[in-house]
């Protein structure tokens, strides 16, 4: 009897539980192991035709863990992220080399201050094309800085993939995820 319940608590133990990288990193399914080339990656991206986003996270970050153990093990979350996004984890205090759109080859942990990020998690979101010379940082349509809810995960993630960035409207980010809350309420499952 004692075997069958440890077998039950293992078949019940959410997917996450087993996730952490030897770098200390939460792993997901969707992340995606590149040289970390961004030009490259954003190609690939394209290629794909999914939109490129970078997550920077860090060992032993409890909000890392809180999305990863909330958010993105939500079915609808993983498979929106899956099916139109090429993420790129990149590690806070990392050593692994990144060459930034502006060719400049540097560690993760000096590109992640060259571009001013000081909270994990938090997820650059890059447009299809980015200009010579750019940063990852200077090219990004859209940062979410730290831990959210599925909600507004989702609706951000969307929000990017729609590129409603670039519509000639009143409607920010913001206005959007207050008005995608509203239909929730009254029952729209758009």
């Amino acid at each position: 009897m004692k075997r069958f319940i440890f077998l039950l608590c293992l078949l019940a133990m959410p997917a996450w539980a087993a996730e952490l990288g030897d770098d200390g990193l939460h792993k997901a399914d969707w992340m995606r192991d590149t040289f970390k080339d961004l030009r490259e990656d954003l190609d690939e991206a394209n290629a794909e035709g999914k939109r490129l986003a970078l997550i920077v996270e860090q060992r032993g970050c409890i909000y890392c863990a809180k999305m990863h153990k909330e958010v993105f093990s939500r079915e609808d979350v993983a498979d929106y992220i899956r099916e139109n996004f090429f993420v790129v984890q990149i590690n806070l205090h990392g050593d692994t080399e990144i060459v930034d759109f502006d060719g400049e080859a540097l560690s993760e942990k000096q590109a992640t201050r060259k571009w001013g990020l000081l909270f994990t998690p938090s997820i650059l979101f890059l447009p299809k094309e980015v200009e010579e010379g750019a940063t990852a940082q200077s090219a990004s349509v859209a940062l979410m800085p730290g831990a959210f809810s599925a909600g507004t995960t989702i609706d951000m993630f969307t929000w990017v993939k729609e590129e409603r960035y670039a519509l000639d409207s009143d409607e920010d980010f913001q206005r959007y995820h207050a008005r995608r809350i509203q239909e929730r309420a009254s029952g729209s499952t758009d």
